[in-house]
C-alpha cells in the first residue's frame, strides 16, 4: 500500500490571488488556506535563503498533525559549492529542518544545476555528503544522469532519484527506492502548462504498478496560471481511485 503526498512546489505566489487565494485574504493567512486543500508542501524558499528555525517552527505549529513538508536544500550546497567542502553546511541544513519540522519533515530535495553533468566523482561526492537517516532525493537537470547504474548506486545508498516532467528532460517515473518523488514543472511551457487527465492518470498508474513503493511524493511547479492547484487536486482524486 502506497502513502500518497500530493501538493504544490511553494505556496506564496501573488499571482494565485483570485485564482486560488480569495481576494482580500491577508498574505499571513495564505499558508493556512493552502493547508485546507492540501496535506503536503514542497518548501522552495529554503533554496534561496538558509532557513530560520523560528520560521520552520511557525509552519510546524500552523499545520495539521498529518501535514508533511518536503524541503529543497539551500542553493549554496547544490549550485555554488556543488557539494565541495559542504559537509558542515549540509549538516547544519539537516539540523535546522529536522529541529524545525520534526515528525512533519518528509524528503529533503537536492536539486543540481543544469550544467552539472554526470561523472563517477560527482556521484560519489553527493553520496558521501548525504546523511542516510534522512529521506534524501536528488534532482538532476542534465540528461547524462538518466542511467540505470546511477539509479542502482543511489538506491543502494537510500537516495531517491527525482523523476520529473520538464521540457528538456526525460519524464520517466524512476523508482529506485521505496520512495517515489516526482515534480511536474510544466510541458511544453516551463512553470506554466497544465497537465491533461491522461498524463496524470499515467503517472499515478506507474506508481501503483510498482508494488514496492511505500511513499509517493508528487509536487506541481506549473504555478504561473495557477494550473498547479487544479492539477494537484485532480491527481489526489485519481490516486484515491
Amino acid at each position: 500500500m502506497t502513502d500518497w503526498y500530493i501538493g504544490c512546489s511553494g505556496f506564496s505566489y501573488k499571482h494565485w490571488i483570485g485564482g486560488f487565494y480569495p481576494e482580500g485574504l491577508p498574505q499571513s493567512k495564505w499558508f493556512n488556506f493552502y493547508g485546507e486543500h492540501f496535506k503536503t508542501l514542497e518548501l522552495n524558499v529554503t533554496f534561496y535563503r538558509f532557513p530560520l528555525l523560528k520560521t520552520l517552527q511557525g509552519w510546524y505549529q500552523k499545520s495539521d498533525t498529518d501535514f508533511r513538508f518536503s524541503v529543497k536544500a539551500y542553493r549554496t550546497i547544490t549550485h555554488f559549492k556543488q557539494f565541495h567542502d559542504a559537509y558542515d553546511l549540509v549538516n547544519q541544513f539537516y539540523d535546522v529542518v529536522n529541529n524545525g519540522l520534526q515528525e512533519k519533515l518528509g524528503p529533503v530535495l537536492f536539486q543540481m544545476p543544469p550544467r552539472f553533468s554526470y561523472s563517477e566523482e560527482r556521484l560519489e561526492r553527493i553520496i558521501n555528503s548525504l546523511n542516510p537517516s534522512f529521506k534524501n532525493v536528488v534532482e538532476m537537470r542534465h540528461p547524462t544522469w538518466w542511467r540505470q547504474d546511477v539509479y542502482k548506486i543511489l538506491g543502494e545508498h537510500h537516495i531517491t532519484f527525482c523523476g520529473m516532467s520538464h521540457p528538456t528532460l526525460p519524464d520517466d517515473m524512476i523508482q529506485n527506492t521505496p520512495i517515489v518523488y516526482y515534480r511536474f514543472h510544466g510541458v511544453p511551457e516551463l512553470y506554466k502548462s497544465p497537465y491533461t487527465t491522461d498524463f496524470l492518470q499515467k503517472k499515478v498508474d506507474e506508481v501503483k504498478h510498482h508494488h514496492k513503493t511505500k511513499e509517493a511524493w508528487f509536487y506541481f511547479n506549473n504555478d504561473v496560471i495557477v494550473a498547479a492547484i487544479d492539477n494537484a487536486k485532480e491527481t489526489i482524486a485519481i490516486a484515491k481511485q
